[in-house]
């Protein structure tokens, strides 16, 4: 497990912290953080009364929580790690107090609830090494997606993984599912991030998807194996998607939609946010919208404007684009000036051409000349008109 005492000690701390507290819980991230997993586990780490905490703390068997996952698959990571995403650790730079849980059968909005700091360690099955996460891109939205937003899901991601980027997404259903299996059909790699553990499938609809990436690729998770999904634990989730990424894409949410705390995750800890604009009237694209229009992300409708915000210096630059050329965008200026003046059907002399031109005759001559050797004007009785007005 560990490479001494000292670090498998902090490992097992770390497993019981894991499998006994809530994910995202910020207290227990901040002793971690300034004291180590050991001293806030044995010294400072003080259950609520009635929490249950202590009692979860106490019968978690961090060595038969390793030995069971390890045979399952299932490695825990620990900051340390060579394979540990360093991105995690910038969580604990930030916090995000203003989410709200709303109770079952209750149309009032919750107490808000505290999330932030990095995970004790995070559980991951497959074979796919995090480290090939960087530069990663997450592609999150709507789980009831529209056609056009799973169209343009499919359509980023796939344009994302076919360069070489992984894509990263929450495993469920809609955007989340569009994205994942775009990658793979580019023959890219892809990395969901789980609210339940990583031997549990949720939506049971994406069985196979999931199957697929923990035999191939990775499915993570903060939760312990043998956990379930909850509301809270969708929120805690998103900000790892976040965090393991260099950029998080917004393809389609409405304004209550669980995919904005991905983008508030991702704008706190300076990532790149990009929003894909939808149809005015859709509500799938309301909340996409208002990150636009208060400046919270760059607008991409490609998967090359994708890779251009996440690239480095000079990557992936994207060629401004133009409408098709026309024959008379290779005119000069002058050119193209005696040839607005020359009427569609009755003939108009040289002199008049040339005066409301403001050029001299000899100069209007000389532009009526190639531009009947280019085949825009005739000449005939009477002076000249545009090309085949007869």
């Amino acid at each position: 497990m560990g490479g001494g005492t000292a670090a498998e000690a902090d490992r097992l701390a770390r497993v019981v912290l894991s499998v006994g507290v809530e994910p995202g819980d910020i207290t227990t991230s901040r002793l971690v953080r300034d004291l180590g997993a050991q001293r806030a586990l044995a010294e400072q780490l003080v259950p609520k009364p009635g929490s249950g905490l202590a009692e979860r703390l106490a019968g978690v068997d961090p060595v038969r929580q390793l030995e069971q996952a390890g045979r399952r698959g299932i490695r825990f990571l620990v900051p340390g790690d060579r394979e540990w995403p360093p991105g995690l650790d910038d969580l604990d730079q930030v916090d995000q107090l203003d989410h709200r849980c709303r109770t079952s059968g209750d149309s009032a909005e919750g107490e808000p609830v505290t999330f932030g700091g990095s995970p004790p360690g995070i559980w991951v099955r497959g074979p796919m090494p995090l480290t090939e996460l960087a530069g990663s891109v997450a592609v999150v939205g709507s789980r009831d997606a529209s056609v056009y937003g799973i169209e343009t899901a499919r359509a980023i991601s796939h344009h994302v993984a076919l360069s070489g980027v992984p894509v990263v997404s929450g495993g469920a259903l809609g955007i989340d599912f569009a994205a994942h299996d775009a990658a793979l059909r580019a023959g890219g790699a892809t990395v969901a991030v789980l609210a339940c553990g990583v031997d549990r499938v949720y939506p049971e609809k994406n069985r196979p998807l999931l199957a697929h990436l923990a035999a191939e690729y990775a499915v993570v998770s903060e939760q312990p194996p043998g956990s379930g999904p909850t509301q809270l634990r969708f929120l805690a989730r998103n900000r790892l998607i976040a965090a393991l990424t260099r950029g998080t894409v917004l393809v389609e949410a409405a304004l209550r939609s669980g995919a904005l705390n991905t983008v508030g995750w991702a704008e706190q800890m300076s990532r790149a946010v990009m929003g894909v604009p939808g149809p005015v009237t859709s509500y799938t694209s309301a909340g996409v919208h208002q990150c636009l229009r208060r400046g919270g992300a760059t607008l991409v409708t490609h998967g090359s404007e994708v890779l251009e915000v996440v690239g480095g210096s000079g990557e992936h630059l994207v060629e401004v684009p133009r409408g098709p050329e026309r024959p008379r965008d290779r005119l000069s200026a002058v050119d193209r000036r005696v040839l607005e003046q020359v009427p569609p059907a009755s003939p108009m002399a040289v002199d008049a051409i040339a005066s409301q031109s403001l050029l001299h005759v000899r100069d209007a001559m000389g532009a009526l000349s190639r531009l009947e050797a280019r085949g825009f004007v005739d000449r005939v009785d009477g002076g000249w008109r545009l090309a085949g007005a007869g």
